[in-house]
Protein backbone atom coordinates (compact mmCIF):
# COMPACT_ATOMS: atom_id res chain seq x y z
CA UNK A 1 0.00 0.00 0.00
CA UNK A 2 2.00 3.04 -1.08
CA UNK A 3 1.66 6.17 0.99
CA UNK A 4 0.18 9.75 -0.58
CA UNK A 5 3.21 11.85 -1.45
CA UNK A 6 1.20 15.05 0.03
CA UNK A 7 1.30 12.36 3.46
CA UNK A 8 4.44 12.45 4.10
CA UNK A 9 7.01 15.46 5.36
CA UNK A 10 9.33 16.82 2.87
CA UNK A 11 13.09 16.45 3.53
CA UNK A 12 14.61 19.98 3.78
CA UNK A 13 16.60 20.83 0.85
CA UNK A 14 15.04 18.07 -1.07
CA UNK A 15 13.96 18.56 -4.85
CA UNK A 16 11.12 17.61 -5.44
CA UNK A 17 10.01 14.47 -7.63
CA UNK A 18 11.40 11.73 -5.48
CA UNK A 19 9.56 8.58 -4.95
CA UNK A 20 7.06 8.74 -1.94
CA UNK A 21 7.79 6.43 0.76
CA UNK A 22 5.68 3.67 1.26
CA UNK A 23 7.18 2.78 4.56
CA UNK A 24 5.23 4.34 7.27
CA UNK A 25 7.63 3.38 10.11
CA UNK A 26 11.09 2.09 10.58
CA UNK A 27 12.90 -0.32 13.33
CA UNK A 28 16.73 -0.72 13.77
CA UNK A 29 18.52 -3.38 15.92
CA UNK A 30 21.61 -1.23 17.37
CA UNK A 31 24.64 -3.75 16.62
CA UNK A 32 25.50 -4.51 13.61
CA UNK A 33 22.88 -2.14 12.36
CA UNK A 34 23.87 1.78 13.70
CA UNK A 35 27.24 1.13 15.52
CA UNK A 36 29.84 -1.52 14.17
CA UNK A 37 30.07 -2.94 17.70
CA UNK A 38 29.69 -6.96 17.20
CA UNK A 39 33.37 -7.50 17.69
CA UNK A 40 34.05 -5.61 20.33
CA UNK A 41 30.93 -7.49 21.67
CA UNK A 42 32.49 -10.85 20.47
CA UNK A 43 35.89 -10.02 22.43
CA UNK A 44 33.93 -8.98 25.47
CA UNK A 45 32.06 -12.11 25.32
CA UNK A 46 35.80 -14.43 24.45
CA UNK A 47 36.95 -12.26 27.82
CA UNK A 48 34.02 -13.45 29.37
CA UNK A 49 34.58 -17.10 28.31
CA UNK A 50 37.67 -17.51 29.22
CA UNK A 51 37.53 -17.84 32.99
CA UNK A 52 36.31 -20.76 32.58
CA UNK A 53 38.82 -22.04 30.01
CA UNK A 54 39.98 -21.37 26.16
CA UNK A 55 37.21 -24.22 24.85
CA UNK A 56 34.69 -22.20 27.15
CA UNK A 57 35.88 -18.90 25.73
CA UNK A 58 35.90 -19.80 21.85
CA UNK A 59 32.31 -21.44 22.32
CA UNK A 60 30.71 -18.28 23.79
CA UNK A 61 32.24 -16.47 20.90
CA UNK A 62 30.83 -18.49 18.42
CA UNK A 63 27.55 -18.84 20.25
CA UNK A 64 27.36 -15.40 20.70
CA UNK A 65 28.39 -14.66 16.86
CA UNK A 66 25.53 -17.03 15.97
CA UNK A 67 22.39 -15.82 17.84
CA UNK A 68 23.18 -11.57 17.45
CA UNK A 69 19.92 -10.28 19.00
CA UNK A 70 19.75 -12.36 21.54
CA UNK A 71 20.28 -10.92 25.23
CA UNK A 72 23.52 -11.44 26.70
CA UNK A 73 21.77 -12.88 30.09
CA UNK A 74 20.48 -16.16 27.70
CA UNK A 75 24.26 -15.99 26.34
CA UNK A 76 25.65 -16.14 30.01
CA UNK A 77 22.74 -18.63 30.73
CA UNK A 78 24.10 -20.77 27.60
CA UNK A 79 27.39 -20.90 28.77
CA UNK A 80 26.97 -22.40 32.61
CA UNK A 81 24.71 -24.76 31.31
CA UNK A 82 27.21 -26.13 28.28
CA UNK A 83 30.29 -25.32 30.50
CA UNK A 84 29.68 -25.91 34.15
CA UNK A 85 26.21 -28.06 33.67
CA UNK A 86 24.36 -26.29 36.15
CA UNK A 87 21.64 -23.19 35.52
CA UNK A 88 23.11 -19.81 36.44
CA UNK A 89 22.06 -17.97 39.29
CA UNK A 90 20.72 -14.01 39.41
CA UNK A 91 23.85 -12.81 41.18
CA UNK A 92 26.18 -14.99 38.95
CA UNK A 93 24.12 -13.23 35.96
CA UNK A 94 24.93 -9.39 37.52
CA UNK A 95 28.46 -10.21 38.32
CA UNK A 96 29.32 -11.48 34.44
CA UNK A 97 27.31 -8.63 33.15
CA UNK A 98 29.45 -6.19 35.33
CA UNK A 99 32.43 -7.43 34.06
CA UNK A 100 31.05 -7.13 30.54
CA UNK A 101 30.39 -3.66 30.55
CA UNK A 102 33.34 -2.96 31.98
CA UNK A 103 35.16 -4.43 29.23
CA UNK A 104 32.81 -3.81 26.27
CA UNK A 105 31.10 -0.12 27.02
CA UNK A 106 34.00 2.22 26.68
CA UNK A 107 34.48 0.59 23.26
CA UNK A 108 31.26 0.75 22.11
CA UNK A 109 30.71 4.37 22.94
CA UNK A 110 33.44 5.22 20.47
CA UNK A 111 33.29 2.21 17.94
CA UNK A 112 32.73 3.68 13.98
CA UNK A 113 29.04 3.66 13.08
CA UNK A 114 27.52 1.14 10.42
CA UNK A 115 28.68 2.73 6.65
CA UNK A 116 25.70 4.67 5.61
CA UNK A 117 23.62 4.85 8.58
CA UNK A 118 24.15 8.53 9.56
CA UNK A 119 23.15 9.49 6.17
CA UNK A 120 19.85 7.24 6.64
CA UNK A 121 19.38 8.49 9.94
CA UNK A 122 19.61 12.33 8.55
CA UNK A 123 17.15 11.47 5.73
CA UNK A 124 14.45 9.91 7.61
CA UNK A 125 14.29 12.42 10.66
CA UNK A 126 10.97 14.11 10.64
CA UNK A 127 10.06 12.22 7.54
CA UNK A 128 9.05 9.30 9.34
CA UNK A 129 9.34 7.68 12.76
CA UNK A 130 12.53 5.89 13.84
CA UNK A 131 12.66 3.26 16.51
CA UNK A 132 15.31 0.97 18.14
CA UNK A 133 14.78 -2.72 19.05
CA UNK A 134 17.71 -4.28 20.85
CA UNK A 135 19.10 -7.17 22.77
CA UNK A 136 20.95 -5.03 24.52
CA UNK A 137 19.68 -3.74 28.45
CA UNK A 138 17.10 -0.89 27.77
CA UNK A 139 19.28 1.63 30.55
CA UNK A 140 22.53 0.85 28.59
CA UNK A 141 21.46 1.20 25.10
CA UNK A 142 19.57 4.71 25.54
CA UNK A 143 23.19 5.75 27.13
CA UNK A 144 25.04 5.20 24.36
CA UNK A 145 22.62 6.43 21.53
CA UNK A 146 22.32 9.64 23.72
CA UNK A 147 26.36 9.97 24.03
CA UNK A 148 26.75 8.98 20.58
CA UNK A 149 24.45 11.81 19.72
CA UNK A 150 22.16 9.18 18.07
CA UNK A 151 19.26 9.39 20.88
CA UNK A 152 17.48 12.02 19.43
CA UNK A 153 16.91 10.46 15.70
CA UNK A 154 14.17 8.20 17.27
CA UNK A 155 10.70 8.49 18.57
CA UNK A 156 11.67 5.36 21.15
CA UNK A 157 14.52 3.34 22.04
CA UNK A 158 13.69 -0.41 23.51
CA UNK A 159 15.83 -2.72 24.91
CA UNK A 160 16.02 -6.02 26.55
CA UNK A 161 13.73 -6.74 28.48
CA UNK A 162 11.39 -8.05 26.64
CA UNK A 163 12.72 -10.87 23.65
CA UNK A 164 13.09 -8.84 20.30
CA UNK A 165 10.05 -10.28 18.98
CA UNK A 166 7.82 -8.62 21.50
CA UNK A 167 9.87 -5.32 21.69
CA UNK A 168 8.89 -5.34 17.77
CA UNK A 169 5.15 -6.12 17.92
CA UNK A 170 4.83 -3.45 21.36
CA UNK A 171 6.20 -0.69 18.50
CA UNK A 172 3.90 -2.11 16.07
CA UNK A 173 1.09 -1.95 18.03
CA UNK A 174 1.64 1.44 19.99
CA UNK A 175 2.31 2.84 16.98
CA UNK A 176 -0.99 1.64 15.41
CA UNK A 177 0.52 1.04 12.22
CA UNK A 178 -0.11 -1.65 9.60
CA UNK A 179 2.49 -4.21 10.17
CA UNK A 180 3.12 -4.35 5.78
CA UNK A 181 4.06 -0.92 6.03
CA UNK A 182 6.77 -0.93 9.37
CA UNK A 183 10.58 -2.80 8.22
CA UNK A 184 12.87 -4.16 10.69
CA UNK A 185 16.58 -3.56 9.65
CA UNK A 186 18.85 -6.40 11.41
CA UNK A 187 22.03 -8.54 11.03
CA UNK A 188 20.85 -11.64 12.67
CA UNK A 189 18.63 -14.13 12.28
CA UNK A 190 17.10 -13.37 15.13
CA UNK A 191 15.75 -9.97 13.83
CA UNK A 192 14.44 -11.96 10.97
CA UNK A 193 12.49 -13.96 13.25
CA UNK A 194 10.68 -10.91 14.94
CA UNK A 195 9.97 -9.34 11.94
CA UNK A 196 8.09 -12.73 10.69
CA UNK A 197 6.22 -12.80 14.30
CA UNK A 198 5.14 -9.28 13.97
CA UNK A 199 4.89 -9.47 10.04
CA UNK A 200 7.24 -6.74 8.92
CA UNK A 201 9.18 -6.39 6.22
CA UNK A 202 12.68 -6.71 7.13
CA UNK A 203 15.99 -5.55 5.34
CA UNK A 204 19.43 -7.15 6.40
CA UNK A 205 22.69 -5.93 6.73
CA UNK A 206 26.13 -8.16 6.51
CA UNK A 207 26.90 -11.61 4.68
CA UNK A 208 24.51 -13.45 6.88
CA UNK A 209 21.94 -12.70 4.41
CA UNK A 210 23.63 -12.98 1.26
CA UNK A 211 21.80 -15.42 -1.31
CA UNK A 212 18.82 -15.52 1.01
CA UNK A 213 16.21 -13.33 -1.72
CA UNK A 214 15.82 -10.84 1.25
CA UNK A 215 16.77 -7.31 0.48
CA UNK A 216 20.06 -6.82 2.37
CA UNK A 217 23.40 -5.00 1.11
CA UNK A 218 26.90 -5.17 3.09
CA UNK A 219 26.33 -1.96 5.30
CA UNK A 220 23.47 0.90 4.76
CA UNK A 221 24.47 2.88 2.26
CA UNK A 222 21.59 1.72 -0.09
CA UNK A 223 19.15 1.52 2.57
CA UNK A 224 17.15 4.56 1.20
CA UNK A 225 17.32 3.46 -2.58
CA UNK A 226 16.04 0.33 -1.19
CA UNK A 227 13.02 2.34 1.13
CA UNK A 228 11.96 4.74 -1.92
CA UNK A 229 11.96 1.42 -4.33
CA UNK A 230 9.14 0.12 -6.18
CA UNK A 231 7.14 -2.12 -3.40
CA UNK A 232 6.27 -5.71 -5.32
CA UNK A 233 10.37 -6.14 -4.49
CA UNK A 234 10.34 -5.85 -1.20
CA UNK A 235 9.04 -8.51 0.52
Amino acid sequence: MKACASSLPSRPGNTEGGKPLDIALVVFDCDGVILESMDVKTRAFRRIGAEFGEEAADRLALFHSLHGGVSRYEKFAWLYREILGREISAEEKALLNKKFVRTALEEVTTCPLVPGIQEALDYLHGRLPLYVASGAPQEELYYILEKRGLARYFAGIRGWPPAKDVLLKSIVEQSAVDPARCVMVGDAYADLEAARLAGTQFYGRGELFKGSGLPRHDDMTRFIAWLEGPAPGRR
